[in-house]
């Protein structure tokens, strides 16, 4: 039941009126759930902020304020420069600080704009000849209002024609946002310039140097219903583009500048040679320019043809190896992403992908750690599994060496027969094998996956080739590259505390920074974290912190992980 109101004053708030009736309502059998939901309502502190502001514009209207003065900013001003001309006390001089703060200009600022009810943008008059050499042709005169960011339209000079014409428009810039112009449309002036006679490199200097207003002269095109709607599409970058490098974009103003590993949300594919994209974590919602995956690795063929672009490095020529020595891999099944040899010449470009965040009851991901000279990712992932062996597991590998007396089968190693292992190598069962003082070493698929059977999250350290048999829906594996901290001085090598600086020459230095420059040339697109080692403590904090986000954040992989 709802009780009887009591009586409210006409100076009253409405914020108070609401709060009145919001404790009279009593659910009664016939509208409880109703009455529950409107007293859920009321009771909202959103809405009592709003009564209040209502209730402080009404006081507003009352009484019906009127500025002093219209220039407040004008007279801080002259006190500021009639303080500066003279000997000052401290409080003289702290009043001259203040006026000089820019919070306090701008509340000035804000209230000569309020007092001079100054609230619309100064346009200029519309131009009187607005027939002139257009005979019976439609003119469409748009005006826009930009700040200091660009129109959000490139144009193109039709070949035919030779008519000025808007190739594309930027999803979320002014020229989208206005509704006013669209592709096709043929541009005649700007700002009242004719411009049919200008280069278009000219033109988009003139639009991107205007401020303000912008007026512009179109003939419409015949607009075509639009059907397309915005790509949902999430690409990760593969290679670093920056749009003022590159001679081939339409308007590098336009261009999207991106590094390797950055998601790319691409809205419009529309164009084959360039398409549109905003990148993941960017404030802007402008889209951008970047090259398509088709023109891209079109023109890296044709400068690999020409000789100014080098072809894919293989790990065996980037000197990429382990202490001892790789014999034949597993073949890789079809269609298994592919690291880059010597006979592979697929640019890698894009790689479109998901956000991914394994269920209840999913198997965990596969961390999968490679390193380059001096990273000592052996005794890194040791240390985690032994701080929580419950729920970090090791792939033990396998071996033909004898059993050492310390050592138990199935723990530091599983001991089997020569034939055996090689027998295994035939049937493929090992990621990755070698050979050390006449004895055989692997790790095999099915250590990883006794592991992840038990639902522990299981570290694998690997040679970087291993990861085009690794890199799979199965595995949905988590990349992580240590490389050790290298600075110019050896004796700042990896901070004064660690071990690995004793015994380190000139040569190991350069040596260990080189095999870490081509292991990230060869295999940095397939990474997901870089963790650069500082010393042993910080870097398993680093890695200990990474690995609790990959099993509890969702992490970008690629597409076909999630839809295979």
């Amino acid at each position: 039941m709802i009780e009887a109101m009591p009586i409210v004053s006409a100076s009253t708030g409405l914020h108070e009126t609401l709060a009145l009736l919001t404790s009279q309502l009593r659910p009664d059998a016939n509208h409880k759930e109703d009455l529950v939901f409107l007293k859920d309502v009321f009771s909202e502190k959103s809405l009592g902020y709003l009564m209040k502001i209502h209730d402080k514009l009404k006081q507003y209207e009352k009484h019906s304020p009127t500025p002093v003065l219209h220039s407040a900013t004008c007279l801080a001003e002259d006190l500021a420069e009639e303080l500066q001309n003279g000997p000052l006390e401290d409080d003289e001089r702290e009043l001259l600080l203040l006026l000089s703060t820019p919070h306090l200009k701008a509340v000035l600022s804000a209230h000569d704009t309020v007092a001079q009810k100054n609230f619309d943008p100064v346009l200029p008059p519309l131009p009187e000849d607005l027939d002139d050499d257009l005979e019976e042709e439609s003119v469409k005169i748009v005006r826009l209002v930009k700040n200091k960011e660009p129109l959000g339209a490139t144009i193109r000079r039709d070949e035919a024609t030779g008519a000025v014409i808007v190739a594309r428009i930027m999803r979320g810039g002014a020229a989208d946002r206005s509704g006013l112009v669209h592709v096709g449309d043929e541009l005649r002036e700007v700002n009242g310039n004719l411009i049919t006679h200008k280069r278009p490199d000219e033109i988009s200097q003139i639009l991107s140097q205007s401020q303000g207003s912008i007026t512009l002269k179109i003939i419409p095109a015949v607009v075509e219903e639009d059907k397309l709607k915005e790509s949902r599409v999430y690409l990760r970058a593969l290679f670093d583009y920056t749009p003022y490098e590159d001679k081939a974009t339409p308007c590098q103003e336009a261009g999207l500048p991106f590094k390797r590993g950055d998601i790319l949300q691409v809205v419009s594919q529309e164009d084959a040679t360039w398409w549109q994209a905003k990148r993941i974590g960017d404030c802007n919602l402008r889209a951008a320019l970047i090259p398509s995956t088709q023109f891209q690795e079109r023109r890296l063929r044709y400068r690999m043809k020409m000789g100014s672009f080098p072809a894919p490095m293989s790990p065996k020529a980037s000197g990429l190896r382990r202490s001892f020595r790789l014999r034949k891999d597993r073949q890789a099944s079809p269609g298994e992403p592919q690291t880059p040899d010597a006979n592979h010449t697929e640019f890698l470009i894009y790689e479109e992908v998901t956000q991914y965040l394994p269920r209840p009851g999913e198997r965990p991901r596969l961390i999968v750690l490679i390193g380059s000279l001096g990273a000592r990712i052996t005794e890194l992932k040791q240390k985690v599994i032994a701080e929580n062996p419950r729920r970090y597991g090791l792939a033990v590998p396998h071996t033909t060496r004898a059993r050492k007396c310390n050592e138990r089968e199935g723990v530091e190693y599983h001991f089997i027969t020569k034939a055996a292992f090689e027998a295994d190598i035939q049937n493929g069962k090992f990621i990755e094998y070698g050979e050390y003082k006449d004895n055989l070493y692997g790790t095999s698929l099915e250590s990883i996956h006794r592991v992840l059977d038990q639902n522990k999250v299981c570290l694998v350290d690997v040679q970087p080739d291993a990861l085009k048999t690794l890199r799979t829906a199965e595995f949905k594996p988590y990349v992580i590259f240590v490389r050790p901290r290298i600075y110019d001085s050896q004796r700042k090598l990896l901070g004064s505390s660690s071990s690995l600086s004793s015994g380190i020459t000139e040569d190991d230095l350069q040596e260990m920074k080189h095999s870490a420059e081509r292991m990230d040339e060869c295999y940095g697109p397939l990474v997901d974290y870089v963790l650069v080692k500082e010393d042993p403590v910080s870097a398993l904090a680093e890695l200990q912190v990474l690995l609790e986000r990959v099993q509890m954040e969702r992490q970008w992989v690629p597409v076909s992980w999630v839809r295979s």
